[in-house]
């Protein structure tokens, strides 16, 4: 563990108080969201897979790391500072938990007027219960961690000391895993975050959070008075080898592996949805692309992350934006279609090539009753009544769900388009969903309000304005916004309805695929390498126009 850290003065406050890069991935370098908002934790442990030991320090804008401290301890925690209670087990909480407990608490004698960190490590021996801290920009040494402030008094009057002081709460003390024995405190009053790196011993360093070996190196920021934020910051090839196998088969074809490496690199070098709330580039979860560290890497897919080492996809000097879904069900989309916005690169076509491959649940049927689509729709902020009808609307010229309609029992109709289409009947009560935006809905009217003019394409939802020439060339308005057609059972009246009564067995609701139907299909791309196309021809089939580079 590298010890002789070099002197840091307050000159380094001002420094880190420029703004952050407003761009992703900085210096190859990539910062990932593991935990934060409301999964922010009080306490955070880190112990060494490969390697032994860690430094303390910060990452610059440029997230070059400065060293300020060490430790050669393999089993760390970092807790949120003031009152930390521990119970028997070794667990640390913000509150007294039941039983035996030990408290180490937010009050401390402070000695100052050290130059470096291994100065005040000296400084602490000397002392029982005895840490370096780097507080403001400052190398202090900080004894015991009493619960009020009339003990900490009490201790300096026996030991003495410059004075006593209370930990802020943007603080952030390091322990032994488990234990009452502090290693270290930060407190940069919010200017910037502790990080930590692990010490390789000259390898990789690979280290274990929660259950998951990590690459790099850990930040923690603090929300004032709140918990840590976790992020994992890595070098970007090391996080496409950890994207890569969550997120596509490892025992895919290497095109495939290689097709999905260049679009999770280039999500990653492009989405900054994080980056102005939390300070990362990328979370670890489904709403970015799912990172579970590099434990679960395989030799196909650390081969296809090498083989396309930097590569990324371009359209017209830009990063494309690379969405993906699991399948498209027979054809992709436009992404106007799905969420509004035309992206020239993100253009449907028919997919020829899912049908060349085995994929499991291709198919899927979900029913749902009137009363159950009603509660979803409520329960999600649509302002309907009981639900009577439901009918796909409206498809786009590839076949996909465009607009979908649902009817109430007044007659009043609720019209969602593109991905609300298909998220409107999303549902974790129920445990159901529509997982493709290609599909078909059977058990309603159809669109019975519809008046077909000449055939299934053309119709309309009112008579209203219609227009019809009589036999002599006569063209007058319908005067009544009725009409009459001849039918094997006599003359009937037609008008557009408001929709039919509830089907007793439920809106049956069947479609093919998974996802948003958006840019590359992950099964199109398995079946597209099983033919032997490249990770090249690939790319540039479900991205239109683009460049690999």
């Amino acid at each position: 563990m590298k010890k002789g850290l070099l002197t840091l003065g307050s000159v380094v406050i001002f420094f880190l108080l420029t703004a952050g890069s407003a761009s992703a991935v900085v210096n190859d370098t990539v910062k990932v969201g593991l935990r934060y908002g409301s999964s922010a934790m009080f306490s955070a442990n880190l112990e060494n897979a490969v390697g032994s030991g860690y430094e303390f320090g910060y990452y610059d804008e440029e997230r070059d790391f400065h060293p300020i401290g060490w430790t050669e301890e393999t089993a760390i925690s970092m807790t949120a500072s003031g009152p930390i209670y521990m119970d028997t087990s070794g667990i640390y909480s913000a509150t007294a938990p039941s039983g035996g407990y030990r408290t180490l608490g937010p009050w401390h004698v402070e000695i100052g007027g050290f130059e470096d960190f291994d100065e005040a490590q000296d400084a602490a021996y000397e002392y029982e219960e005895a840490y370096p801290a780097w507080i403001d920009g400052a190398y202090v040494v900080r004894v015991g961690c009493y619960r009020t402030e009339d003990e900490a008094w009490d201790a300096l009057d026996d030991i003495g000391g410059d004075d006593v002081v209370r930990s802020g709460d943007t603080g952030v003390l390091v322990t032994v895993t488990r234990t009452a024995q502090v290693l270290f405190e930060f407190d940069l009053m919010g200017a910037m975050d502790l990080a930590v790196l692990p010490d390789g011993g000259g390898e990789e360093s690979e280290t274990w959070f929660r259950g998951n070996k990590y690459n790099g190196g850990f930040e923690y920021a603090r929300v004032t008075g709140g918990n840590l934020n976790v992020v994992n910051v890595v070098d970007l090839e090391s996080y496409v080898k950890g994207v890569l196998p969550h997120e596509m088969g490892g025992d895919w074809p290497l095109a495939a592996l290689e097709a999905q490496a260049v679009c999770a690199r280039t999500f990653a070098c492009r989405t900054t949805k994080h980056l102005a709330s939390y300070g990362f580039d990328v979370c670890a979860s489904t709403d970015c692309q799912v990172y579970e560290g590099v434990g679960d890497a395989t030799e196909s897919t650390d081969r296809a992350v090498e083989n396309t080492a930097g590569e990324c996809v371009w359209y017209d000097g830009e990063l494309a934006e690379t969405v993906y879904h699991a399948s498209d069900g027979g054809a992709t989309e436009d992404a106007a279609n799905v969420w509004g916005g035309d992206v020239p690169y993100l253009k449907g076509k028919t997919d020829p090539y899912e049908a060349m491959t085995t994929i499991p649940s291709y198919g899927y049927t979900v029913t749902y009753t009137p009363a159950e689509l009603t509660w979803v729709l409520q329960h999600s902020g649509y302002s309907i009544g009981t639900v009577r009808d439901v009918y796909v609307s409206e498809y786009t010229p590839l076949g996909n769900v465009y607009k979908v309609t649902f009817v109430d029992d007044t007659g009043a109709s609720l019209t969602v388009k593109g991905d609300a289409a298909r998220m409107a009947f999303y549902s974790t009560t129920y445990g159901k969903n529509v997982r493709s935006m290609r599909f078909t809905i059977s058990g309603g009217s159809g669109g019975g309000g519809n008046v077909y003019i000449n055939g299934s394409s053309d119709r309309v939802s009112s008579l209203e304005d219609i227009s019809v020439i009589s036999g002599d060339g006569t063209i007058s308005q319908l005067p009544d916004g009725t009409a009459s057609a001849l039918t094997s059972s006599g003359t009937v009246t037609v008008s557009p309805g408001g929709g039919t009564s509830s089907p007793s067995s439920g809106f049956v609701i069947t479609g093919t695929g998974n996802g948003h139907n958006v840019g590359m299909s992950q099964y199109g791309a398995k079946a597209m390498a099983e033919q032997g196309y490249s990770y090249q021809e690939i790319l540039e089939f479900y991205y239109t126009g683009v460049t690999i580079g």
